[in-house]
């Protein structure tokens, strides 16, 4: 496949995504006041523009294209959006922090890859060690800044949320399509079950900003 096919079909890709995420508001519940719907919707976008451009990076990197190092650095401003939307609520202290926990999931998941494609079964490990450890880093501060994240849930969340990245990858660099496409469906599952958890764990802990 040329350079300019690939381009296309990631535009596409795109463009079918922007289709998806404008319909998302009507998910949220008839009953939700309008904060909290703005909440639920953005929360969604978010995490869905992270594992979008995941993909794109996944994508790219493996098939060696020059467009891999763009789609990462928008990758990283992404983790910034996340950490800058929780900012309202726990301080841009906060923000800052989480802001740095998910770079450091980027970081390593691009490690990852990097290991994956060479085939170096050492690096992968030791990436996917650190990626864990990572996980558990930031199930520990959403936990502590909200009892409504309880530690083992979160976690939990994010370990899926690696598995099928994982699975992801892992089907994009041995050629199974058919995987790599269905990895992918599951991936925007859950994330959005994840993003729905976070809103509405905010919702709870700040009723009367709702």
């Amino acid at each position: 496949m040329t350079r300019s096919h690939r381009g296309a079909i990631a535009l596409a890709f795109v463009a079918a995504y922007a289709c998806a995420t404008a319909a998302m508001s009507t998910a949220t519940s008839p009953s939700a006041s309008p904060a909290s719907s703005q909440l639920h919707d953005g929360m969604r976008k978010l995490w869905s523009d992270h594992v979008v451009w995941t993909r794109l990076y996944i994508v790219s990197a493996v098939a060696g294209d020059a467009s891999a190092q763009t789609a990462a650095n928008r990758l990283l401003r992404n983790q910034e959006d996340i950490g800058n939307a929780i900012a309202p609520y726990y301080g841009a202290a906060a923000g800052t922090q989480l802001t740095n926990l998910l770079k450091q999931h980027i970081l390593v998941a691009v490690d990852l890859v990097s290991a994956a494609k060479a085939g170096d079964q050492a690096r992968v490990a030791d990436a996917d060690r650190r990626w864990h450890a990572n996980a558990n880093d930031i199930a520990t501060f959403l936990s502590g800044a909200n009892p409504n994240w309880p530690k083992a849930t979160v976690l939990a969340m994010l370990n899926q949320h690696l598995a099928l990245t994982t699975q992801e990858a892992t089907a994009r660099i041995q050629g199974r399509w058919a995987d790599d496409a269905a990895a992918f469906d599951s991936i925007f599952t859950q994330i959005l079950g994840m993003a729905d958890a976070l809103s509405g764990g905010i919702v709870k802990q700040f009723p009367s900003r709702f």
